[in-house]
């Protein structure tokens, strides 16, 4: 059975190193061939190891508000550089001050195939990206 690569780390200015270590390991854990990015990586970057390592999923983790900001147009990106096939998860404080999570997860869906809020939970996480690959290999 073909194992899975996955990228993860947080995206633009975010400097929180730690949901981004706990997500990697427990991919990794979960038999995942894990690419980490670390910290405050350009969406740009994301996309450059997804080419290399011929990635099925990025995972990308932000904390500090601005990720609308710093994920404009990502899935387009995506879809130039040919990663259309690509999973997209998200997941984090994904927006600045006090709203509902809701509210970000319509916007997020745009771009982005699953939107998780800062306390998801990983194993969830995890049967959810064995699903969408088990639903995309179907295909």
């Amino acid at each position: 059975m073909k194992q899975h690569t996955v990228i993860t780390g947080t995206v633009g200015g975010d400097a929180h190193v730690i949901g981004t270590k706990i997500l990697s390991r427990a991919f990794r854990e979960a038999g995942f061939n894990v690419v980490e990015l670390g910290i405050l990586t350009p969406p740009e970057e994301f996309i450059r190891a997804a080419v290399e390592t011929d990635a099925d999923a990025i995972l990308m983790s932000s904390l500090y508000g601005m990720a609308e900001t710093d994920v404009g147009g990502f899935k387009n990106q995506c879809i130039e550089a040919g990663l259309d096939h690509v999973l997209l998860y998200i997941g984090g404080i994904l927006g600045v001050g006090k709203h509902d999570f809701a509210d970000d997860e319509i916007k997020f869906k745009l771009g982005f195939d699953r939107v998780y809020p800062p306390e998801a939970d990983l194993p969830t996480a995890i049967a959810d990206l064995r699903a969408d690959l088990a639903a995309r290999a179907r295909r």
